[in-house]
């Protein structure tokens, strides 16, 4: 078989193509919850603690005692942008518990449709029934 042949067979695979619209899906919502933060969140968070971009928080290192904004900071020298960390980390909390949620559903859900074990009679092995064969036909013999 071709290498061609190998990949083609490879990337149609279900779970190939299933993983690849999980990636799409997961970076579009990356994207509007990053938009939730940056643009609702972020900015009443901003307001509450000086009404400034939070995400121009940060403590210079190089002695400069002038605010500006962190893309000029950087360019004058090493920063400590705590602010853009901190709206970074509040986008991975909410990505990480709305994926927690979502797993929950779906486990929820997979308990609910999954039959119990009490429904189902329990199945005898073929070997225990033909043994119990043989016994009943020898207690009919003796």
């Amino acid at each position: 078989m071709s290498m061609m042949q190998e990949f083609k067979a490879f990337a149609i695979k279900g779970n190939v193509v299933d993983l690849a619209v999980g990636v799409i899906i997961g970076a579009a919502f990356g994207k509007i919850v990053e938009s939730l933060v940056q643009d609702i969140i972020m900015p009443v968070i901003g307001r509450i603690f000086g009404g400034l971009d939070f995400a121009n928080y940060y403590l210079p290192l190089n002695g400069q005692g002038v605010q500006l904004p962190l893309a000029e900071a950087k360019k004058a020298g090493a920063v400590l942008a705590y602010g853009n960390f901190i709206t970074i980390l509040i986008n991975f909390l909410i990505l990480a518990f709305i994926i927690f949620q979502m797993v929950r559903l779906i486990n929820r859900a997979r308990e609910i449709a999954r039959p119990t074990d009490a429904a189902a009679p329990a199945v005898t092995p073929e070997d225990i029934v033909l043994l119990r064969e043989i016994r009943d036909s020898l207690k009919k013999q003796a």
